[in-house]
């Protein structure tokens, strides 16, 4: 019996995915386990193995498009088993097999042009799209000589149709059976209506030689960075924020890292590091301030019981922040070990998207690139966030005399509608007195 395999959810919180690339054609034999296909999130990316053996009998969706979890992304089974019962509802008809399909000897590859290519020199999109793309565009009537295609080998995806809408680009249903060449559109939101099909084509520019090398590059955002531009636009836009700066004397800390580092392994510990300590101190002070460990719900404040630290972390794709939950009941080795568990997931891509939500309180930590004072911006509904600064060799007065110390910043940013300036000063105070005995808060 055919097999249908379906989009995974990976996580609760994540309603699609976009297929990054297919490791089998139709046709091709599947053994179970085999991959038979990449797809990510918005911060993570997967493989999918097949469940089953057999041949793969049907592709409902190509690289690039972005399919709701659950639906029916291929079939499974063996020759001639019927599979148009697994056909999402608003697909075009799947895939033909590949024994049904031409020989590839038939083609001449060289006299094939490349699907953006054709576009240019025909006006049809027709072989240049994919099925999702092209139901979208019927939907929205968008002016689809104007897409940058995205999908392998120049095919136009669906993100290129939803594109063009967000944009404006459409056409009128008069104006579809008729539109061959892009023109610019008269219409409503610069839509082509019929009567731009007749306007007579502006003068063509003087030739002037094109320079030798192009002075710039257009290259479209990622997923993640659309996302991380976003929420730091509604972050700033939604919320009053205030950043508060202090420092304290990093000698204890220092040396109890140094102690560390040369005891762990006799002692069996995971290779604990300053900002390990920083988490740990500030999973102890922060609940003592109900407005600095809470979730601003419009006209609600929602108040935790304990501490799901959030942990700042610079990726390949993009800033992640993934979450260590309950903080407060860890030890520092347990900490440190969670800590890298999800800072590791994060950096590979392969994290669950559940841990990268549900945090109370985050930490930046930008103190080994240097960074002596930084503005770190809130992560909403979250009302508080702590940057840590590098550290830096300062003096203060001892019995008289002027003696260095090192000394390492830190940087708060609240939520002012939430915390008051007094507020963040003794959040400050505490985490710095906290780190400066960072043996006795051991202790307790």
């Amino acid at each position: 019996m055919a097999t249908p395999i379906i989009m995974p959810r990976q996580g609760q919180s994540v309603e699609s995915c976009i297929i990054t690339a297919w490791n089998k054609k139709v046709g091709d034999t599947v053994a179970e386990g085999e991959i038979l296909f990449s797809y990510e999130t918005d911060k993570s990316s997967f493989d999918e193995p097949a469940p089953v053996a057999g041949k793969l009998l049907a592709i409902f969706a190509e690289e690039g498009d972005d399919v709701p979890c659950l639906e029916n992304v291929c079939v499974i089974g063996q020759d001639g088993e019927d599979f148009a019962q697994f056909a999402p509802a608003s697909e075009d008809a799947p895939a033909a097999p590949a024994a049904e399909a031409a020989p590839a000897e038939a083609v001449a590859p060289a006299a094939e042009a490349a699907p953006a290519e054709v576009i240019a020199q025909t006006g049809d999109v027709s072989g240049a799209i994919s099925p999702r793309a092209r139901a979208l565009a019927a939907k929205t009537g968008a002016d689809l000589l104007k897409a940058t295609p995205t999908g392998p080998n120049g095919r136009i995806i669906e993100r290129d149709v939803q594109s063009l809408v967000d944009r404006g680009l459409t056409v009128s249903g008069a104006a579809s059976a008729g539109y061959t060449t892009a023109v610019e559109g008269s219409g409503i939101n610069g839509k082509v209506v019929l009567n731009d099909l007749n306007a007579p084509a502006a003068a063509a520019p003087a030739t002037v030689a094109a320079p030798a090398v192009s002075e710039y590059e257009d290259v479209k955002l990622t997923n993640i960075r659309k996302i991380i531009a976003k929420a730091m636009v509604d972050s700033l836009s939604s919320m009053a924020q205030l950043t508060f700066t202090s420092s304290f004397d990093a000698t204890k800390l220092l040396a109890y890292r140094k102690s560390l580092k040369g005891a762990a392994e006799k002692l069996g510990l995971a290779n604990i590091t300053l900002n390990d300590m920083i988490l740990f101190a500030v999973s102890r002070v922060i609940l003592k301030y109900r407005n600095a460990n809470a979730h601003m719900l419009g006209d609600t404040m929602r108040y935790f019981n304990t501490v799901n630290l959030g942990i700042a972390v610079d990726t390949d794709r993009g800033l992640m922040v993934p979450t260590v939950y309950h903080a407060e009941k860890l030890t520092l080795n347990e900490l440190s070990k969670e800590a890298k568990t999800v800072i590791t997931a994060a950096q590979s891509g392969t994290i669950n998207p559940d841990l990268l939500k549900g945090a109370t309180f985050t930490v930046s930590n930008l103190g080994s690139l240097g960074i002596e004072s930084f503005t770190p911006i809130v992560n909403p509904p979250q009302t508080c966030i702590l940057g840590v600064d590098c550290v830096m060799t300062r003096m203060k007065e001892v019995d008289g005399e002027y003696v260095p110390y090192p000394a390492m910043g830190l940087s708060l940013t609240v939520d002012h509608r939430v915390l008051d300036g007094a507020d963040a000063a003794r959040i400050l105070k505490d985490i710095g007195f906290a780190l400066e005995n960072i043996d006795l808060l051991l202790a307790k």
